[in-house]
């Protein structure tokens, strides 16, 4: 199914640098000549049909005399480069300043290492081709972003103490998995934790989920099934995901007592 939002923004970008280069003067060859591609190269750019990479757009920005026009679409032309669910996500990501997730399955996606991620991938069926894997995965690394904004969100993990021991892509994946996940863990405005599998009351047996508070104070919620995913924006359900979400963290172990349990599983897996 075609990306619509992405090729939108592909012939913008196309139509944008077609101007400028005929602005200049300058046909498809010569362009290319001037930046180190290909005329054929151009012409794809230009129809909306390659995606540019930050290379490109600087050369072209400088051949045509842009002043800084054409580089400033390389934002824009990057998120073209992930899949559309996940520039979807990363949109509400991006204007949260509350967020929080119980993860049932696996560790959450914005806790993954890229080994991680490429072998929960590589195991959906029907398969993906290794370039649809290797743009997930940068799609979903790409959304790690939201823990270097400023100023700094709050950010809040609740996994399931089985996602730590699911040996996804190999023991030695996951060993970088748990250490990446002490290391987020100890970040100021990040809080993991762990729901233990012996703990006899557990308010998650609906399976995984997100609440988010957007900038101006709106909570949401998020929801993932096998086929679909979806927003939740009325407020008595949001107000329902909410009161579990706090449930499920007060069940849980503490995030201290969290990170010494990661240590531990850790030194049981070597």
């Amino acid at each position: 199914m075609e990306d619509e939002e992405a090729t939108a923004v592909l012939r913008t970008v196309g139509r944008q640098i077609k101007m400028w280069r005929e602005a200049a003067g300058l046909t498809q060859p010569e362009l290319g000549e001037a930046i180190g591609y290909g005329g054929e190269m151009v012409s794809s750019v230009e129809r909306g049909r390659r995606i540019p990479k930050a290379d490109f757009l600087d050369k072209t920005d400088q051949a045509v005399g842009a002043g800084g026009k054409v580089s400033a679409m390389k934002e824009d032309v990057e998120s073209t480069r992930y899949p559309k669910e996940g520039r979807s996500l990363k949109k509400l990501e991006d204007q949260a300043h509350e967020m929080g997730a119980f993860a049932a399955l696996h560790i959450h996606g914005l806790l993954q290492t890229a080994d991680y991620a490429r072998a929960l991938f590589l195991m959906r069926q029907p398969s993906y081709t290794e370039e649809e894997i290797e743009t997930h995965v940068a799609g979903r690394m790409a959304r790690k972003s939201v823990f270097e904004r400023v100023p700094r969100p709050l950010v809040t993990f609740v996994q399931e103490e089985s996602t730590l021991r699911r040996p996804f892509g190999g023991r030695l994946v996951l060993q970088n998995q748990l250490q990446h996940l002490l290391e987020m863990g100890r970040l100021p405005h990040v809080e993991i934790q762990v729901m233990p599998t012996g703990c006899e009351d557990h308010s998650g047996v609906m399976g995984s989920f997100r609440v988010l508070k957007l900038g101006n104070g709106k909570p949401l919620g998020y929801l993932e099934d096998q086929l679909s995913s979806r927003v939740i924006s009325d407020p008595r359900e949001v107000e329902i995901l909410e009161m579990r979400y706090g449930m499920i963290r007060a069940q849980a172990l503490s995030p201290r007592e969290s990170l010494a349990f990661i240590e531990k599983v850790m030194g049981e897996a070597t």
